[in-house]
């Protein structure tokens, strides 16, 4: 049951971030930034713990995820750290995470031979 609602709850969001570009005149980049600033709001209500329980990946991988990582990460430093925490938790949190991304980003680029459009 895991499975089927991490499949459901991801795809779920995939289409609603679809409809919304296909529907609106957002910007890809603008979208991006409201689903992270969504998941972080979600996260900050204290909602998006739960949903993460439900969903398990369908709910951690997707951009509302990465929201939610970033407020995890500024709760614990300023918990942490005080008033300096806003400043460095998100930092933190993510760190690992986009540092992944980079490294397998450019990894791939080094097998696949990748071409600007023209």
């Amino acid at each position: 049951m895991d499975y089927f609602n991490a499949f459901w709850v991801g795809g779920l969001i995939c289409a609603l971030v679809q409809i919304l570009m296909e529907k609106t005149k957002m910007m890809p980049g603008r979208i991006m930034v409201l689903l992270v600033c969504l998941g972080a709001v979600i996260s900050s209500v204290g909602w998006y713990q739960p949903f993460v329980e439900f969903a398990g990946a369908g709910a951690s991988v997707p951009l509302l995820g990465f929201g939610n990582v970033l407020m995890k990460g500024v709760k614990e430093a300023v918990e942490q750290q005080g008033f300096m925490g806003l400043f460095s938790g998100g930092f933190q949190a993510g760190a690992v995470g986009c540092a992944a991304a980079l490294i397998f980003g450019y990894l791939a680029s080094l097998v696949f031979n990748p071409k600007m459009k023209k």
